[in-house]
């Protein structure tokens, strides 16, 4: 009885006390603004303010906001299941594999579904550590490969790797330096190597293709599997399905998310023939679901019957080609592939960033202290980039005398 009294006395009391309501963990600085529907390359507030989406949301916003076809297949899927375990057949599963294989150039792989990027890289070292028996692994200077316990010790930023996941597991290696990669896989030891083929985070910087053959050379005489990050920059974004393939490499493990489904949930990881699944090996609850396949397949379908990979790479290079020319003297760099561009400036980017969401109401990404990151979806137009070069164009600070 005592014990009764004194719950109800204290816990019921500390919960109904006002403004006790729970709050969100407070990791993200965020613009204060509310996105409350999009269309195309579009988006809109509360407030009804319009702005030009030239960051997809990280990349994710592959075929445009609110696609006709896609709202279409969703809620058509959502009215049949949208759920149910990897425990059954999953004919959706089957399609989209075959249909991404036939996209990508890969039939002969095979398809592994997850939930997110971080995911795809968490499972695509675990096969190769399964298949080498090692645990050492090569990364780049500058890499991003995800926030999770494997994903982040491979990601080349100490503020984000906790102690628990700093297991001395990585070496970080130059980009384009292909000597030190050769001299640590020849070591022995080595896991796995996993390169980003356009870094996003690292700021838009690109793998030559005589580094990459040479590095894809040196992982097969090591007998090292050959990881592809294609979760930013792949799946049509750089012009070509994957960016690898205009480096002429082949990797062993190709990992994705992003793009895939156009917002929904989902990341996925292509591995070579040369991989013998076993069961238990893998696994993941929501992976694959029912929804998130249909989300995938109506994605590629637009893709497909509107050549938006062949649109990232007209629209990037006319996007490129059109900021190069604004002339501006704080312009230092435009680099990238299709509709993966950095604009290197000569000072920090928040100064142009921030105008362009304030003022333009535009939205851009960035990278580094001085680089603003442009990944608008694959569906964007000619008169989308010539309204985007007219907002840079407005926000750029008077050049000095």
């Amino acid at each position: 009885m005592f014990c009764a009294r004194l719950f109800r006395n204290f816990a019921p009391n500390e919960q109904k006390k006002k403004g006790n309501n729970m709050k969100l963990f407070d990791v993200y600085p965020l613009f204060d603004v509310n996105i409350v529907r999009g269309k195309g390359c579009r988006v809109w507030d509360d407030k009804g303010q319009e702005y030009l989406d030239l960051y997809g949301g990280h990349a994710v916003i592959s075929i445009g906001h609110s696609h006709p076809h896609y709202i279409e297949k969703v809620t058509e899927q959502l009215g049949k299941i949208a759920f149910y375990s990897n425990s059954v057949v999953n004919k959706l599963q089957v399609e989209l594999a075959e249909r991404l294989g036939k996209a990508s150039g890969y039939e002969d792989y095979q398809l592994f579904l997850i939930n997110s990027g971080a995911e795809a890289n968490e499972n695509a070292l675990k096969l190769a550590s399964f298949k080498t028996g090692n645990v050492r692994v090569l990364s780049c200077e500058g890499a991003f490969h995800g926030r999770t316990s494997l994903a982040v010790e491979v990601t080349h930023n100490r503020k984000i790797v906790a102690p628990i996941n700093d297991n001395h597991h990585v070496r970080f290696l130059p980009l384009n330096d292909l000597e030190p990669w050769v001299r640590e896989l020849s070591r022995g030891g080595i896991a796995a190597v996993i390169l980003e083929c356009i870094q996003g985070v690292g700021g838009i910087q690109m793998a030559t293709p005589e580094f990459a053959q040479k590095l894809a050379y040196a992982c097969k005489r090591y007998h090292v599997p050959l990881i592809a990050d294609e979760i930013q920059c792949g799946y049509g974004r750089s012009g070509k399905f994957f960016a690898h393939q205009h480096l002429g490499i082949k990797p062993d493990i190709i990992t994705m998310a992003k793009g895939i489904a156009n917002g929904f949930p989902m990341g996925a990881v292509m591995i070579s023939p040369d991989f013998e699944p076993v069961y238990g090996q893998l696994g993941t609850t929501f992976g694959g679901n029912h929804l998130a396949c249909a989300a995938a397949l109506a994605t590629l379908d637009v893709m497909e019957d509107e050549g938006l990979v062949e649109n990232a790479r007209v629209i990037g290079d006319y996007l490129m080609e059109g900021i190069r020319n604004i002339g501006s003297s704080h312009i230092k760099e435009v680099r990238g592939r299709g509709l993966m561009i950095g604009i290197e400036l000569d000072m920090p980017h928040k100064m142009v960033r921030k105008p362009l969401i304030r003022h333009e109401h535009c939205f851009t990404g960035a990278a580094g202290e001085n680089i603003l990151r442009l990944l608008p979806p694959l569906c964007l137009t000619k008169a989308d980039a010539d309204d985007f070069i007219e907002r840079l164009i407005r926000v750029q600070p008077e050049d000095s005398d």
